[in-house]
């Protein structure tokens, strides 16, 4: 581990969750780019709200992230004395359009708020499995998608789809795009041609929640969240979907507002 500055993870496990999901991440992009938010440590957010122990569920408008066990659990705020919580954000380029995947670790004991874009490849590098520790690599300049991320309150559940309800319709639109891509003919199989094409099916609406678009479940199958046998919730915020699943969550916009869905942390170098 190279990093000076180390976040211990609550449970040593989440280190190998969280370095299979870089390695998915560099798979689409060698040169992918994370942002790290470290929420609900500190004096600074000490007696704004309450923690909620895993297992319960947040209260309607409270801050929410989705931990490995699955529960749903308010982030931003805690009680003093309360660990906090460690968002891994990246981007997906699937087709011209994206989605974003977090995934999130508690942590053990008490950490200084973080907020930073990284090197995915580095982070990968300084996750110690052993200890259960992530080392936090020097900031970088971001792309444009790491100032723009779901916002952490204001979420309202849409649908509890069954994963047996998605998974096929998911599993239909990857064997029609490996079909449609392939009788493209050789010399027109550009990289605008298959995302027009990717586009044109990752764009139509879920059966079991057609306010969402088939693209989230494909980012959320792709980066290893959605199982077959997954519990899925779906939330809306403002412009933003959000479907969670126990291993992470992917949110997608469905319109450009100005404005919309701004995080509440600021960009840090």
């Amino acid at each position: 581990m190279t990093s000076t500055t180390r976040l211990v993870l609550a449970d040593a496990g989440e280190a190998a969750d969280l370095a299979a999901f870089l390695v998915r991440l560099l798979r689409f992009d060698r040169a992918a780019a994370v942002r790290l938010q470290v929420v609900g440590t500190g004096a600074e957010d000490r007696g704004r709200g309450t923690a909620h122990p895993e297992g319960a569920a947040a209260p309607e408008g409270a801050p929410v992230v989705v931990t490995r066990a699955g529960a749903e659990t308010g982030a931003e705020t805690v009680t003093e004395g309360a660990a906090g919580v460690l968002a891994v954000f990246g981007r997906l380029p699937l087709g011209g359009s994206g989605a974003l995947a977090v995934r999130t670790a508690r942590l053990a004991g008490s950490h200084a708020p973080v907020d930073r874009t990284v090197s995915a490849g580095r982070l990968l590098d300084d996750i110690d499995e052993g200890a259960g520790a992530v080392g936090l690599p020097a900031p970088v300049t971001g792309p444009a998608w790491a100032g723009l991320l779901p916002p952490r309150t204001g979420w309202r559940l849409l649908a509890e789809p069954p994963a047996v309800a998605v998974v096929p319709e998911l599993m239909a639109g990857v064997r029609e795009f490996k079909q449609r891509s392939e009788a493209v003919p050789a010399h027109h199989r550009t990289r605008a041609v298959l995302d027009a094409l990717a586009d044109e099916i990752w764009s139509r609406p879920l059966s079991a929640v057609p306010e969402l678009p088939l693209r989230a479940a494909h980012a959320s199958y792709v980066i290893g969240f959605l199982k077959p046998d997954s519990r899925l919730t779906v939330h809306r915020a403002g412009s933003w979907l959000r479907l969670s699943a126990p291993a992470g969550s992917v949110a997608v916009r469905t319109a450009a507002a100005p404005g919309a869905g701004l995080g509440l942390s600021p960009l840090r170098g």
